[in-house]
């Protein structure tokens, strides 16, 4: 059963989507992205988030959550149109601060390249940080010493520009390692390749409304799963690792 949504806490004033900051019937705080946050944004959120745990970043957990009628009708006071009801998808919360300029030498450099990587093959750009500031979208655990990531709501996006990503992606002083080393393409190729047999599995728990605009179901998102899957199988030919 999914996990359901007992509270609206409040709504986060960061980010472009603007998650509702919700209790779940779990016991655990999520940011939970509804129906105000784009078809296509959920899409990305689990098939992205999903490969990502599948070549082994680590993830802040998430899930699809449930919206019920009846918190609408609880939180009258709130506007939650954008949260809207059944199905959406939520980020747990892990008490961790954004991670900082200064704290980019400590995450290991094979765990830079690896998201680096990650993210030159899904296409995400947005993840943003130089020493002027930025939005990386990804978090450090203090505590533990250890990266988190999060956001996929941009990934396979259709604009990718491979010159910007190069200038301006959190840990792009990694690619000149990346291309100049065979061994660590083909392990990083070779985990892609992996991850992505579990495509069909990961589609299959897709919820239907999400790959549809409209409560009727009658017209689709501009979301072509198949021409990205064939796009991310390129991940075995050396133009894909063309950094420079």
């Amino acid at each position: 059963m999914p996990v359901e949504i007992v509270e609206v806490m409040r709504r986060s004033t960061q980010g472009i989507t603007r998650p509702y900051i919700c209790r779940g019937d779990d016991g655990h705080v999520y940011f939970v992205k509804g129906v105000g946050a784009g078809r296509r944004s959920q899409l990305c959120e689990w098939i992205a988030g999903s490969l990502a745990l599948e070549i082994g970043l680590p993830v802040a957990p998430f899930e699809i959550v449930h919206v019920p009628d009846e918190l609408i009708e609880l939180e009258a006071g709130l506007d939650l149109g954008d949260l809207g009801i059944g199905p959406a998808f939520a980020s747990r919360e892990c008490g961790v601060s954004e991670l900082s300029f200064s704290r980019v030498k400590d995450v290991p450099s094979e765990l830079q390249q690896q998201v680096l990587a990650f993210d030159w093959w899904i296409h995400n750009a947005d993840r943003i940080l130089t020493a002027r500031g930025g939005n990386p979208n990804l978090f450090w655990d203090e505590g533990a010493g250890e990266l988190v990531v999060i956001d996929h709501n941009q990934a396979f996006d259709q604009a990718f520009d491979p010159h910007d990503f190069q200038a301006h992606h959190v840990f792009r002083a990694q690619a000149a390692t990346i291309h100049h080393d065979w061994l660590r393409r083909h392990e990083l190729a070779d985990a892609m390749i992996a991850a992505l047999q579990h495509w069909d599995s990961i589609l299959e728990q897709v919820p239907e409304e999400w790959w549809y605009l409209d409560e009727e179901l009658i017209t689709r998102v501009d979301f072509d799963h198949e021409a990205i899957r064939q796009g991310l199988a390129q991940v075995n030919r050396d133009e894909f690792w063309g950094w420079q």
